[in-house]
């Protein structure tokens, strides 16, 4: 075959792939979107940085419900409250599909709670949402570990006597102990070298995932798999992860008392136990395994990114550190403990720190849903196996929900007279039925954490306050905040 033929040919394979997806589009009555070019879709047309930015831009042209191509697979985003609302809770049963995002099911091999459907995904989360119920998430038990952890993380600080220092290894250890002691039944020491090494393990899966290369495997897996790069040795550290759970649930075995369970591995076994002859069970040990690698991950580098950013707020705004510090010792004091139940009581604090996740607005694109089958939406329809992204961003920075939704700003969250007050639009843990089952751990631990820090410390950096830059370092799954040293000055 000479090469003016092979041209043809793949100028014709090329025409057809085309032709196919116009045909899809009318077949269907699909959302509208820009014309997507054969084999890469739109992909050139999206900023890979940042490619939420991308989607909203392309929404001012063909509307709130749009139909983009990640290379060969559809996706339908859904930009501003009203649309991502009406999928996510007034059409919940519709858009309770998850993604199998070959990033994550490649990690979990498509077990456990993140990206399951059907049985298995009503299941796993019916029992996690009752187990961390159980184990005091909003309730008595979790407040005193994390009350626990924040004795030691202000101990620490103590010790630093004022010297610079970079806060992400203080935060990830304070926050992954509240995990550990929630799914294993114990904490570990920050001079712990396999339990730092774990820390760094899931900050650079984070990364990766955040990365160019994290989203191109998860467009073109086989690819990926085939090529050379650092998504091997992101696997094998995540094989590693995994296999300190398994050991971890071995030990657990060991030692398990059915009368008295520890934490969740011991509730998940006991299950297990009990439903060892039920066909239809989900409760088996490659679920356990990846359901606590789920909670693991999510759990760890997302709150204490959230914590990094609340502490550059708070050194790029003095005035609001200051006024939250004359807040919190009115209210509490230097000395005493703070409770959940004093965040009635401390109205300008609580709209910082909502204001703060409403800023970072951590996971951007969401976890992106998937329709299960054939959805109508708004007079479309959305077909079975098209990728859902109910775009966060645009939720959470959208104009007509926030008065000035681009710059900080915690009157978002008060009323004329200084109360607290709620925007439905706040929705950093998505909403529905898929939204993040760790929502009320994570409230609490932002809330305990910086009031904690706040009574104990006043925060800056040696580049003073406009060295402080919000912007995020990485954009893309997550937006992963700038890492500066900062200084905590005691009180």
């Amino acid at each position: 075959m000479d090469f003016t033929t092979t041209v043809v040919l793949a100028g014709l394979i090329v025409a057809l792939l085309w032709v196919l997806t116009v045909k899809s589009r009318r077949r269907y009555n699909l959302p509208p979107g820009p014309v997507a070019l054969p084999l890469v879709g739109n992909l050139p047309q999206l900023d890979k940085n940042a490619p939420f930015k991308s989607f909203l831009k392309l929404s001012e042209s063909y509307g709130p419900v749009l139909t983009v191509y990640l290379g060969r697979q559809r996706a339908v985003v859904l930009v501003g409250y009203d649309a991502v609302k009406e999928a996510l809770v007034d059409q919940a049963d519709d858009f309770t599909g998850r993604a199998p995002i070959p990033f994550l099911f490649r990690a979990t091999k498509g077990y456990g709670l993140a990206i399951s459907n059907g049985e298995r995904w009503r299941q796993l989360r019916r029992f996690t949402l009752t187990t961390l119920r159980d184990f005091g998430m909003g309730r008595k038990g979790m407040e005193e570990w994390i009350q626990e952890e924040s004795g030691h993380l202000v101990a620490r600080l103590n010790s630093l006597e004022g010297a610079s220092f970079d806060p992400t290894f203080y935060m990830s250890c304070t926050v992954s102990n509240v995990i550990c002691c929630l799914v294993f039944g114990q904490r570990f020491s920050i001079d712990d070298g396999k339990f730092l090494y774990l820390l760094q393990t899931i900050s650079e899966v984070l990364k990766f995932g955040s990365s160019p290369w994290g989203q191109l495997y998860n467009i073109s897996p086989r690819l990926m798999e085939w090529l050379p790069g650092r998504q091997h040795k992101i696997f094998a550290r995540i094989d590693e992860l995994t296999n300190f759970i398994m050991q971890k649930i071995r030990e657990h075995e060991d030692t398990l008392d059915p009368s008295s369970p520890r934490d969740y591995i011991d509730c998940f076994l006991l299950r297990l136990s009990q439903e060892k002859d039920v066909p239809t069970t989900e409760f088996n040990y490659e679920n356990l395994v990846s359901t606590v690698l789920n909670l693991y991950l999510a759990g760890t580098e997302t709150t204490s990114s959230t914590i990094r950013f609340a502490l550059s707020v708070f050194i790029k705004y003095p005035k609001v550190q200051e006024q939250m510090q004359q807040e919190i010792d009115t209210v509490i004091g230097q000395q005493h403990c703070p409770y959940m139940e004093d965040r009635k009581s401390l109205p300008f604090t609580d709209a910082v720190i909502h204001e703060i996740q409403r800023l970072m607005d951590i996971v951007p694109m969401n976890l992106p849903h998937h329709a299960l089958q054939d959805i109508a939406f708004r007079g479309y329809t959305i077909p079975k196996n098209t990728l859902i992204i109910p775009l966060l961003h645009s939720v959470l920075k959208e104009e007509k929900q926030w008065a000035t939704p681009w710059s900080f700003n915690p009157q978002h969250f008060l009323d004329q007279n200084g109360n607290f007050k709620k925007n439905p639009a706040f929705l950093p843990f998505s909403a529905g039925k898929r939204s993040c089952v760790g929502e009320s751990l994570a409230r609490m631990e932002l809330f305990l954490f910086l009031v904690s820090l706040l009574q104990r410390f006043t925060l800056s950096c040696s580049g003073g306050p406009d060295s402080i830059d919000l912007s995020p370092e990485f954009s893309s799954f997550a937006n992963v905040p700038r890492r500066y040293n900062i200084i905590a000055t005691p009180r």
